[in-house]
């Protein structure tokens, strides 16, 4: 039931911001164009962007992206060129009109969020806003996907070259993969292994890793989050879906390390549900070292 009331409540409120903010009208914000096509020209921004990149960040199947974009390109508003090395990949600018265009729509916009707020007493602003910065960073949490790729993955690599980086600067004896107990996150790969990365609109921002020893307790390794993505709850989803890996595996327990310089992972794990052990190895970076049953 309760279910059932947060699936009415989220329509009603998809409801009301879409009508209170124009989206059903062709003429968006009172310009003539559609909110696609000015949704377009606000992600493009000044420098431009590639086709793909555009279609990830917005969601956009090709057939729609390709569309909108040459409705634009007729309006004269954007240019769209193919990369001379491989032309498979297209980048769209916006044209001196475009860059107009877009100014007009960031006035027009400023002057219809001010709209919204002009009715409200000063405290209901203050809600409104509040509630709105809550919302924008839960549907940011939902719009994220866990993702199994292989531990050479463009991806994980962008993402653990990041987390070796940051913890060179946290250590106070900086920190060197190779001398520690996992030198090479090759072993992170099935059926002896897992390693996810999280992506934002395509993007990795995260990444975390678990050892499938035969009958012996799972592992976690190499967990992450980018620092302009912490607060959407990216860790504790990280290990819940490890956990879930772990005990469809067979494993009966769920182990990890820390160092005493990651307080706010040392706070998630106990959050989490895991309890301080003694040391079941030799990591030379670990201070702490944790544990979880599983059900």
């Amino acid at each position: 039931m309760a279910e059932q009331q947060h699936i009415e409540q989220v329509r009603r409120f998809n409801r009301t911001v879409t009508e209170r903010v124009g989206v059903l009208h062709d003429h968006y914000l009172g310009r003539d164009r559609p909110v696609g096509e000015a949704r377009l020209l606000w992600e493009i921004g000044e420098r431009g962007r590639e086709v793909r990149q555009l279609r990830e960040r917005l969601g956009l199947d090709s057939g729609y992206a390709s569309r909108l974009l040459r409705a634009l390109e007729r309006d004269g508003l954007v240019t769209v060129a193919e990369d001379a090395e491989d032309r498979r990949v297209r980048t769209v600018r916006l044209t001196a009109a475009g860059q107009a265009e877009r100014a007009a729509l960031d006035t027009r916009s400023d002057e219809l969020a001010a709209e919204l707020l002009a009715p409200l007493g000063a405290g209901q602003r203050a809600r409104l806003v509040a509630a709105m910065a809550e919302v924008d960073r839960l549907l940011t949490a939902a719009t994220v996907s866990l993702d199994p790729v292989t531990p050479d993955h463009p991806d994980a690599q962008y993402c653990l070259r990041s987390f070796f980086a940051e913890l060179a600067d946290a250590f106070d004896a900086g920190f060197d993969p190779a001398l520690s107990r996992l030198p090479d996150p090759s072993g992170l790969r099935p059926p002896h292994g897992v390693f996810l990365v999280a992506r934002l609109h395509g993007e990795p921002i995260g990444c975390a890793g678990l050892k499938l020893p035969p009958g012996g307790p799972a592992e976690v390794k190499r967990m992450w989050v980018a620092p302009q993505a912490r607060g959407l709850g990216l860790g504790r989803r990280f290990l819940a879906e490890l956990e879930r890996r772990a005990v469809r595996h067979g494993a009966a327990v769920l182990r990890l390390d820390t160092n005493r310089a990651l307080t706010a992972a040392i706070g998630l794990y106990h959050a989490a549900g895991f309890h301080e052990v003694p040391a079941f190895n030799d990591e030379p970076y670990a201070h702490h070292w944790f544990e979880k049953p599983l059900a």
